[in-house]
């Protein structure tokens, strides 16, 4: 069994995700979908959340999803779980810089475990869940930039708050 890792905050998770998700589904027989801690980000979403928003997404893969969180390093959580292949997405230059640097030393770490890059479809390359959030929170419709469910959640996250009076 091929057993592929895909990390991230996914706070929340975009059609872009879903994407990189799905393809990776079409390559591997078992695709972990792993919860990043970054101590620099503060989610907007529970863990529980973002797996509920991917496993709406995607129920038809359901029985070949896991979930899980960590925090350390990926190539050790790799090798916890029998993955071979970490999966990540590439939206644009800044993001081959960032993930060409993590790959090697995630390399050096642990030679046999490799990353595997999925170039982003165009219609999401500009996507990434900071700026879905910033739009959100300003008013505007996130609609097709994120699953339906991710949609409503941010509305009501983000929704209007009646004034006080004085």
């Amino acid at each position: 069994m091929t057993i592929a890792v895909y990390p991230g905050t996914f706070d929340p998770i975009t059609n872009g995700h879903l994407d990189i998700l799905r393809r990776a589904l079409a390559l591997f027989d078992k695709v972990i979908v792993t919860l990043a801690v970054n101590q620099r980000k503060q989610p907007l979403f529970t863990a529980e959340e973002r797996i509920a928003f991917v496993r709406d997404a995607l129920p038809e893969h359901a029985d070949r999803l896991e979930f899980a969180s960590f925090d350390g390093l990926l190539v050790e959580f790799c090798r916890e779980k029998h993955a071979t292949t970490i999966v990540r997405g590439l939206r644009a230059l800044a993001d081959f810089e960032y993930e060409f640097q993590f790959s090697h030393m995630n390399r050096r770490l642990a030679p046999t475990i490799d990353t595997v890059f999925f170039m982003t479809d165009e219609k999401n390359h500009y996507v990434s869940s900071s700026l879905v959030k910033e739009v959100a929170s300003l008013g505007g419709d996130v609609t097709g930039l994120v699953p339906a469910a991710v949609v409503a959640a941010l509305a009501a996250k983000y929704m209007p708050r009646p004034k006080q009076e004085k």
